[in-house]
């Protein structure tokens, strides 16, 4: 199998995991940490040797995996379509947010002068979570349109949970500039589900 569709499936499957725990915090679901720390480790992945590489270990990508064979196999109930929502503003956004240098720019030095707290704070702690979730504000939530999050209001209200929303949030766009730089594209999702399907099953196994 071509190692760029194994990248594609890689970059897909972190941006659906991201968007799936969206989705969990907003309906008021308990967050496992370990999976909040898969999503989020990714972020802080500027320069990798491959694509791989950003994803961690075998545990991690079954994660992920796991949530992509959800999202793109079986019939229609069997998907989030909340999740797909999201996914897809994400790839909508990304196509805007790769042509703002001031924002590509901020969003690496943000995200640089976050790491710097990883060793003191570890990647699930508030602070650094709240730090990332004001680097989103910052940056991808000034573009059009908003990725509108459905959930409880009062979930949606708590500090915590906004923030763990938003850091999401650019845990999924790191993943959709990889998707892209993958070679990506919505075209290519529709058209190559199967294949795709193929792919998650085949990096699981690894």
């Amino acid at each position: 199998m071509k190692q760029k569709r194994l990248d594609q499936t890689l970059a897909l499957a972190g941006i659906m995991h991201a968007t799936w725990l969206v989705r969990q915090v907003a309906r008021q679901e308990r967050v496992d940490q370990e999976q909040l720390a898969i999503a989020m480790r990714p972020v802080f992945e500027l320069e990798p040797d491959s694509v791989a590489a950003v994803y961690g270990d075998a545990a991690s990508r079954h994660a992920m995996l796991t949530v992509l064979r959800s999202q793109l196999g079986g019939g229609t109930a069997d998907r989030d379509m909340e999740v797909t929502r999201y996914a897809a503003t994400l790839m909508h956004l990304e196509r805007k947010l790769v042509k703002r240098d001031d924002l590509m720019g901020r969003l690496r030095e943000g995200i640089e002068q976050a790491r710097t707290q990883l060793d003191h704070f570890g990647v699930t702690h508030e602070n650094l979570i709240g730090r990332l979730a004001d680097l989103y504000a910052e940056t991808i939530s000034t573009l059009r349109p908003q990725i509108m999050v459905q959930g409880d209001p009062a979930t949606l209200t708590n500090p915590t949970n906004a923030n763990r929303v938003r850091a999401l949030l650019l845990a999924g766009m790191r993943s959709t500039v990889l998707w892209r730089q993958s070679g990506g594209s919505r075209l290519r999702l529709i058209l190559g589900r199967q294949s795709l399907i193929r792919a998650a099953e085949a990096l699981d196994r690894d």
